[in-house]
Order: structure tokens, then C-alpha cells, then sequence
């Protein structure tokens, strides 16, 4: 099996952080979605599907924070961006404008404060308005 080149690991650390930017648009817009649509009675954010994958993937950030872990993601781009030779968060148009989207300095207890509240949010979400099953 043949290594991956540098410029592949460059290509392929920027699509991680395009996909990790994704992640994060799904969890604060979703959030934002249910907490207007809830209450105006909009049917899709209460789709079982979208709201056990939202979720739970609140949970895992939640819980990777109490436990001082680093999303996958950032591990694997960071890694790919070594290999690349690039300096972590210093590459591509690309990866620096969506880095400074979602990356910033702070107290890791801030992260984990942060994250605990957002995702006690989801839950009261899930309570408030329940995700129903098809008919």
C-alpha cells in the first residue's frame, strides 16, 4: 500500500475540517432549529432520526470534554496536517477561514462548562419537545 503523499494529507486534513465545521453547524443550527421549531410546531425537527443523531452526538462532545479528550477529527486533521508538513491550523485558504470558525482559545474548563450546558440544552430540548415516530 502506498503512503499518502503530502499534498493528499493536505487535501484530506482540509476535508476533515470541512466535515468538522459540518458537525458543529449541525449541533448549534440543529439546536437552534428545534428551539424555534418546537414551539411553532414544525414536524421535521421533531423526526426521531435527526434528533437521536443530534443527540448523541452532543453527548460525545460532552463527555470527550469531561474526560479531557480532543475530537477525533482534530486529531486525525491535526496528524494529516504533520504529515503534510503544514503547521497545525497555518495551511490551505480553506483550512485557516474554517479553523477560525470554530477553533479559539480558553480555560479547558470553559470547554467543558460550555459543552455540559449545550448539551443539558439538548436534553431539555428532547423533553420539551419529544422527536415522534412515523404514523
Amino acid at each position: 500500500m502506498q503512503a499518502l503523499s503530502p499534498a493528499a494529507a493536505g487535501s484530506l486534513a482540509d476535508a476533515i475540517l470541512a466535515l468538522h465545521v459540518g458537525t458543529v453547524a449541525f449541533v448549534v443550527f440543529g439546536t437552534l432549529a428545534i428551539l424555534v421549531g418546537g414551539p411553532r410546531g414544525w414536524r421535521w425537527v421533531r423526526h426521531r432520526s435527526f434528533r437521536i443523531a443530534h443527540l448523541a452526538l452532543m453527548a460525545f462532545i460532552a463527555l470527550q470534554a469531561w474526560f479531557g479528550q480532543l475530537c477525533p477529527l482534530t486529531v486525525w486533521e491535526q496528524a494529516l496536517r504533520t504529515r503534510a508538513g503544514q503547521d497545525a491550523y497555518g495551511g490551505s485558504f480553506v483550512q485557516h477561514w474554517l479553523s477560525r470558525l470554530i477553533f479559539f482559545e480558553a480555560p479547558w474548563w470553559i470547554f467543558v462548562a460550555a459543552y455540559t450546558a449545550f448539551a443539558v440544552l439538548v436534553a431539555i430540548c428532547w423533553w420539551r419537545w419529544p422527536p415522534r415516530r412515523k404514523h
